[in-house]
C-alpha cells in the first residue's frame, strides 16, 4: 500500500495570477509615486530659493547691495550662501546661483536661479515640465509654467 500525502503550496497558475496582479498594482502606482517625488523636489527648490533671497536681503540691508554667488565661488562672503537646495549637495535636486537681473546691477537687483539635476547636485534629478525656477529681488518668479510655482 502506497502512503499518499497531500503536498501543500501553490500552482503555477496561482503564482502567475499574483505575479500579474503585483505588476498591475506596480505599473499604476509608480507614476504616481515619482510624480509625487518630483513635487516634493520642486517645493525643495522654491523652498531654497525663499532662504536664500531672505538671506540676500539681509546682506542688502547691512552692505547695501546684494551679491552674486555660484557653486564655484571661492570669496569669504560667496561661501556663506548655500548653492544647493537640500542637506547636501549629493542630495540636493537643484544647484542655485545667484546674478543680476536683466539689465541691473547686482548692487540693485538680485536674481536666484535654481536649476534641476546639473553635475554638482543629483544628476538624476530631471523636471522637463518646469524647468528651472527664478526669484528676483523685485519678486518677479519664473518657471516653464506659472502653476509650478504653486
Amino acid at each position: 500500500m502506497k502512503n499518499k500525502r497531500k503536498q501543500g503550496g501553490f500552482s503555477l497558475i496561482q503564482v502567475i495570477v499574483a505575479l500579474a496582479v503585483v505588476a498591475i498594482l506596480a505599473g499604476i502606482a509608480l507614476p504616481s509615486f515619482k510624480e509625487a517625488a518630483r513635487k516634493a523636489k520642486r517645493a525643495e527648490g522654491r523652498s531654497a530659493l525663499y532662504q536664500l533671497m531672505l538671506q540676500e536681503e539681509r546682506f542688502y540691508s547691512q552692505r547695501n547691495k546684494y551679491i552674486a554667488f555660484t557653486s564655484g565661488s571661492s570669496g569669504e562672503e560667496e561661501k556663506r550662501f548655500r548653492w544647493f537646495s537640500g542637506n547636501s549637495p549629493e542630495s540636493s535636486a537643484y544647484e542655485i546661483k545667484a546674478e543680476a537681473c536683466a539689465g541691473e546691477t547686482i548692487s540693485d537687483c538680485v536674481r536666484l536661479v535654481a536649476t534641476p539635476g546639473t553635475g554638482r547636485v543629483d544628476a538624476n534629478f530631471k523636471d522637463p515640465e518646469c524647468g528651472e525656477f527664478t526669484l528676483a529681488s523685485t519678486g518677479e518668479k519664473g518657471a516653464n509654467k506659472a502653476e509650478c510655482w504653486r
